[in-house]
């Protein structure tokens, strides 16, 4: 600003013209001059959450084409959907808790198969499918109760189907027999699944042990195994112990002997006894328990798949090398050998093989139905399948004819 000629400004003349200090002091401290100050400051706060709220509700809710969303082409939806974002907040250091009695949790992660079964309290599933079998139950109940591994870690499962004896009644008065004493020989449980599956095919040895009657008894064995298993495995069994019913004789720490082998599937050795003119002739029985040859390999190939192997008899030439063959039960009874089809006679199974799907197929796989097709199917999925040739297991003597292996 010019100022003119001759004129000068000082600051006492500047000083002058200002009003006194006082009546700007009382000029401040008026309450309608307070009361503007506040109204103002309020409306600067509520225009600056109102803008930012309007802004957030643009980016969340308003984006998008300007039209209804019935109006919209299926790509501006997706574009539209795929911007909706929920914000969600978390309070890591409150437990949730589930108080609905129709909720249930199962954690797996503990539930393990190891060689220290016995001392880490590891739970054991027994495993028995009949069918006709009232003969026998008595004697298996027996050998049963001679475990040694502690019966409270023990369920015991049965299928009963087919039947036309008094298998069911037999098997009840046995498990009452033994559940209702008040020693430790009782079992922490006991299952019975009835079941049947139309099987109409004789129980005489001409009959079950003929060629022609293989493949149709395998694949009805393979579907008894597999329902009797799915209606008895739980979370917390870690190894299942399948075991026939005609078992003669075994050793009584058998479940300890084979979980220390630490094997994903374990199978004995099984014989029988014969005695004739006062000689105990150890006879081989298991002829499913072998090992892959090049010729069995060959015939594979030119078979039909739905065809069923069976093993020990004249009308197909494998050259399989049979465990029934090997061993001495007087040797190393802890001997392993790798095995491509087992039988069923004895089986000990890490549990977590059964949940990770590996069954007893019925059906041809690979050729084989099953036990036999449950090894092939474990190996296929990358198990191991072992034997113990020199681990004998003794099955009732079936007296069957000579001209099989």
């Amino acid at each position: 600003m010019l100022l003119p000629k001759g004129s000068a400004i000082n600051w006492k003349s500047a000083r002058a013209r200002l009003p006194p200090s006082r009546a700007i002091w009382n000029f401040l401290t008026r309450t309608r001059f307070l009361l503007f100050v506040a109204v103002a400051g309020i409306i600067v706060l509520i225009w600056n959450g109102v803008r930012g709220t309007a802004g957030d509700w643009q980016r969340f809710y308003c984006f998008g084409p300007a039209k209804s969303p019935m109006q919209m082409s299926p790509n501006e939806q997706a574009q539209w959907a795929g911007h909706l974002q929920t914000p969600v907040i978390f309070n890591h250091h409150e437990p949730i808790e589930i108080n609905s009695s129709s909720i249930k949790r199962v954690d797996l992660n503990p539930i393990t198969s190891t060689p220290q079964a016995l001392a880490k309290q590891e739970r054991v599933l027994i495993l028995s499918p009949l069918r006709n079998a009232a003969p026998y139950i008595e004697q298996h109940f027996d050998l049963l109760s001679q475990l040694t591994y502690p019966h409270h870690l023990i369920d015991l499962a049965f299928l009963v189907g087919d039947s036309t004896d008094d298998t069911l009644a037999v098997l009840a008065m046995e498990l009452e027999r033994v559940q209702s004493r008040t020693d430790k020989i009782p079992f922490n449980s006991a299952l019975i699944v009835e079941k049947d599956f139309g099987v109409t095919l004789s129980q005489n040895v001409e009959d079950r042990h003929g060629f022609a009657a293989q493949g149709p008894r395998r694949k009805a064995m393979g579907k008894a195994r597999n329902y009797l298993l799915s209606a008895a495995l739980k979370p917390e069994h870690s190894w299942v112990y399948w075991r026939d019913v005609d078992i003669k004789d075994s050793p009584s720490k058998i479940i300890e002997d084979f979980v220390a082998h630490d094997r994903d599937i374990l199978v004995p050795n099984i014989w029988f006894h014969r005695y004739k003119d006062g000689h105990d002739i150890e006879g081989r029985f298991d002829y499913n328990s072998w090992q892959e040859s090049e010729t069995g390999r060959k015939l594979s190939a030119t078979l039909d798949r739905d065809i069923v192997l069976a093993e020990g008899y004249k009308e197909y030439v494998t050259d399989r090398k049979y465990m029934a063959r090997m061993g001495d039960w007087r040797d190393n009874k802890d001997m392993e050998i790798p095995l491509d089809g087992i039988g069923g006679v004895n089986i000990v199974v890490k549990a977590d093989v059964h949940r990770a799907g590996i069954n007893f197929p019925c059906y041809a796989f690979e050729n084989q139905a099953e036990t036999e097709g449950f090894a092939k199917m474990a190996r296929r999925a990358g198990y191991g399948v072992y034997g113990l040739p020199n681990y004998v297991v003794w099955h009732i003597d079936t007296e069957e004819k000579p001209g099989n292996a």
